[in-house]
């Protein structure tokens, strides 16, 4: 059976390890599962000229977002034989070594989680209205460009 309700995807502040060990631990009661697969996105202590970031401020066109998180998972779930997905995104500040995307797919086989993975993680950076403003060691801040 597909996981496919809707879920909260946002998370205030950085995503904890233990958020993501909690997530984990909730499927190996799942005994149809064979295969999970996971991207964690960390914020970079990137130098953008001559000033190093210290952290990433989340902000999103909430309802936007959740409608395109949604069209992301129907797509995913279309395209790959899954048996569930999860997506969380950080909202307001993360520090530089925190991680700010949690995505976890999970299916029966294990070569599906990898394209699956990959997939997802593209729809979200080319297709969902969330917006970072780097913050420098100076306090200065600027809107981040996604590479």
């Amino acid at each position: 059976m597909k996981d496919i309700k809707h879920k909260n995807v946002f998370v205030e502040g950085a995503i904890s390890s233990q958020f993501i060990a909690d997530s984990i631990q909730k499927h190996q009661s799942k005994t149809s599962i064979g295969a999970h697969n996971i991207f964690l996105g960390q914020v970079r202590a990137d130098e953008i000229d001559g000033k190093t970031v210290t952290g990433i401020d989340y902000s999103a066109y909430e309802e936007m977002a959740n409608a395109k998180f949604h069209e992301i998972r129907e797509a995913t779930f279309a395209k790959f034989n899954l048996t569930c997905m999860h997506i969380y995104h950080s909202k307001g500040l993360v520090k530089t070594g925190e991680i700010c995307l949690f995505v976890f797919v999970s299916s029966p086989r294990r070569r599906v989680v990898f394209e699956a993975l990959e997939f997802v993680v593209e729809a979200i950076k080319a297709d969902v209205p969330i917006f970072g403003q780097e913050i420098f060691e100076d306090q200065t801040h600027q809107w981040k460009v996604n590479s």
